[in-house]
């Protein structure tokens, strides 16, 4: 990638500042000069190589089941690279429902979550806002227990 198109000046190719990309991810190198990612800035997952925005997928999930609380995390995933876990006050909350809903809004699979961690509540902040530190804890202790 030689540099970003920007709307506010079309047609000028811009190099990145220094020599990096905003990519949102947030990472550590540590002294061997070896990049691990630790998160995101922005809520972004990335799918067998696509991008996915979580909250486009909570979005989703939210209109197939306004009544509930969701969140989606993200989890380390062998061969996709990651995969996306909704945590989720609904008891009985199906893949299979999903991915039907998908389907009919015109929605690729890859947003439909692999996994699904129903709890008695989703972690909220003090703020009213999802915890996603805490759910995404959750939703690695589950996932990995089931």
């Amino acid at each position: 990638m030689l540099g970003y198109l920007r709307t506010e000046k079309p047609g000028v190719l811009e190099p990145p500042p220094d020599g990096w990309y905003d990519t949102g991810d947030i990472v550590e190198i540590d002294s061997d000069g070896f990049v691990t990612i630790k998160g995101r800035a922005k809520r972004f997952a990335k799918v067998a190589g696509e991008m996915v925005p979580l909250g486009a997928v909570e979005d989703f999930v939210a209109k197939v089941w306004p009544e509930n609380q969701h969140a989606v995390v993200t989890l380390p995933d062998p061969k996709r690279g990651e995969q996306l876990v909704l945590v989720t006050d609904l008891v009985d909350a199906s893949r299979a429902a999903l991915a039907s809903a998908a389907r009919e809004a015109g929605l690729p699979e890859i947003f439909v979550p692999r996994s699904i961690v129903p709890v008695p509540t989703v972690p909220i902040l003090g703020t009213g806002k999802i915890d996603y530190v805490s759910a995404s804890q959750l939703a690695t202790e589950l996932v990995h227990a089931s």
